[in-house]
């Protein structure tokens, strides 16, 4: 490979799939690993992962929304974020269905069933959605496409597993675009929660023998111990495989990054594993982040976590906010929801407690939105009126169509960038000062902005007002820079693939793609089963493949209608 080649215009660039053997395998940190190493070397990369599922997103410059996780690869790669990275992105907005972005704009609600295909469709269910499968592929093999034409190499995230055999058929994220864009397959599994070569095996022996053709190897993540104590099972796996494992992967404390959903992966969970600085002043200071249902763009949080002396944790119980010297309700994708779950866990009055006391109260997003006097919902929870926490002056209305900006201000005197995701529309009604696009009443802050605490400047000035109305000896170090701290985790990422990977077979893989006469490891996939009646004494759907996913929305009711779009709403991010 060459060094950057800005305007690429020749032949697509080169390709490789980092599947894994189940979800948090590790393929979103081999993925920045990858493209981390890859640019250090002069290769112009970009990420990308056909279909996300996360409430953690992003928004790109053009206003595209996409998985967070897209967005810190493309950091890792040194690229400018794009939709092109994450064309479609599902949003969990309920137990049963998930708001669908396409191409980073919202495009309907549907159920798992309406999604994947399944049991009760309508006649013809199946065929209607095999055409919006086909559609689906058309779109991200052509953004796949659009970036190996202006970029050396492109480095794609699968989900979950690619030998989730009900879900083959309507698959487009694993094997489904390594075979339309015959990209070589590598599979990572975390071998910290063992079996990992039952898993490779498995995961290999699962597959049709054309997708098998596509599997080239093997990447253990987070290994403990001495490697050659692991080398003869690598052997092994080798001899029933016909396949090489191409990097064994220590494992890392404190990697902080943006991935989905996980709580544990994001950087405030690495801070608290690892050996961070003391406090510059005299005290610490207790963040409490109330863990509110679907929750989502909670890496807000992470730039607090990252300053010496702040303590970040999440909590549910109200007798936990007790010593806590800041509350934050965060974004959630069910505001009216969140709200309910703050009233019956007791949540609710002990925020109103503290706002009477004076003592600091941070709402972001849905969190600013549930604070406010009433809110105004036909679109999200279709609950027309319900009154809010009413610590804040402002009501809220929910608008059919979604804000998707980046946002740059002021506040408290300092420079802030933001980005926003919503469909709640906030009139701010007064209050002791404006703050972002939100306001300040009392000790209680409010708004729509995610990742303002990431302005360094910003983040200084905010922690010590709130030093201040808690009443600690907190001093924010004066030198904490989080996007240098961010860097520093990415170049983290790219030295362990540096260090503890084949590069020479991953640089193969990439330029040369799949190897040829790769051995098929039976028994292969199995045939799905013939659709069973409806059992009439249940009265249930009958039992069907392709209706369970860890990454999917869940499976709707007997009597949700399936295969189509409920509407263009949704929620906050």
């Amino acid at each position: 490979m060459t060094a950057d080649r800005s305007g690429r215009t020749g032949p697509p660039g080169g390709g490789l799939l980092v599947a894994g053997t189940t979800s948090d395998a590790g393929k979103s940190v081999v993925t920045a690993g990858i493209c981390r190493w890859l640019v250090r070397k002069g290769v112009k990369v970009a990420p990308f992962k056909a279909q996300n599922m996360s409430l953690n997103s992003f928004v790109t410059r053009e206003g595209a929304e996409i998985g967070r996780a897209q967005a810190m690869q493309a950091a890792a790669a040194r690229v400018e974020p794009t939709a092109l990275m994450n064309p479609v992105l599902l949003k969990p907005g309920s137990d049963r269905s998930s708001q669908v972005v396409l191409m980073g704009k919202p495009v309907g609600e549907l159920s798992a069933r309406g999604y994947f295909g399944g049991p009760g469709s309508p006649a013809g269910g199946s065929s209607l959605y095999a055409g919006r499968r086909e559609q689906l592929l058309g779109t991200v093999t052509e953004c796949l496409e659009e970036l190996r034409r202006t970029h050396d190499a492109v480095i794609c995230e699968g989900a979950g597993s690619p030998a989730e055999i009900n879900l083959r058929r309507t698959d487009i994220v694993n094997m489904g675009i390594a075979r339309a864009a015959r990209l070589p397959v590598v599979v990572v599994g975390d071998i910290d929660r063992g079996g990992v070569f039952a898993s490779f095996f498995g995961t290999t022996a699962l597959l049709s023998r054309e997708d098998q053709e596509l599997i080239a190897g093997y990447l253990v993540n987070k290994f403990r111990g001495d490697v050659s104590l692991l080398e003869p099972g690598l052997d092994m796996l080798r001899d029933l495989t016909g396949r090489p494992t191409v990097g064994v992967l220590p494992y890392a404390h404190g990697l902080g990054i943006d991935e989905e959903d996980g709580l544990r992966v994001s950087l405030r969970g690495a801070v608290r594993e690892s050996v961070v600085a003391p406090p510059h002043g005299a005290d610490v200071l207790r963040v409490a982040v109330c863990a509110v249902p679907l929750m989502s763009n909670f890496t807000d949080v992470d730039a607090l976590a990252a300053e010496p002396g702040v303590v970040v944790r999440f909590v549910d119980r109200p007798e936990e906010l007790t010593d806590a010297d800041l509350v934050i309700v965060p974004g959630t994708r069910g505001t009216v929801r969140a709200l309910a779950w703050l009233r019956e866990r007791g949540l609710a009055d002990a925020l109103v407690r503290r706002a009477a006391e004076g003592r600091p109260v941070l709402g972001i997003c849905g969190g600013y939105q549930l604070l406010g006097e009433r809110i105004d919902d036909d679109v999200e929870s279709r609950a027309g009126t319900v009154p809010g926490l009413g610590l804040l002056p402002v009501r809220v209305r929910f608008a059919v169509e979604k804000t998707l900006a980046r946002p740059v201000g002021e506040a408290l005197g300092e420079r802030v960038e933001g980005y926003e995701i919503h469909h709640g529309v906030a009139e701010v009604r007064g209050g002791d000062e404006s703050f972002l696009d939100g306001c300040r009443s009392g000790a209680v802050w409010g708004t729509h902005w995610h990742g303002s605490l990431e302005s360094d400047g910003f983040r200084r000035a905010f922690l010590r007002r709130v030093a201040d109305a808690a009443g600690r000896a907190f001093v924010p170090a004066p030198d904490t820079s989080f996007g240098a701290l961010r860097e520093e985790q990415l170049d983290r990422l790219g030295d362990l693939i540096e260090e503890h990977a084949d590069t020479d077979a991953l640089l193969r893989l990439i330029e040369d793609g799949v190897p040829k006469g790769l051995p098929f490891v039976p028994p292969g996939a199995p045939a799905l089963p013939a659709q069973r009646p409806r059992d009439p004494d249940s009265g249930g759907p009958p039992a069907t493949a392709g209706t369970e996913h860890v990454g999917a929305p869940a499976a709707p009711a007997a009597g949700d209608t399936p295969d189509r779009f409920d509407s263009l709403e949704g929620g906050n991010a």
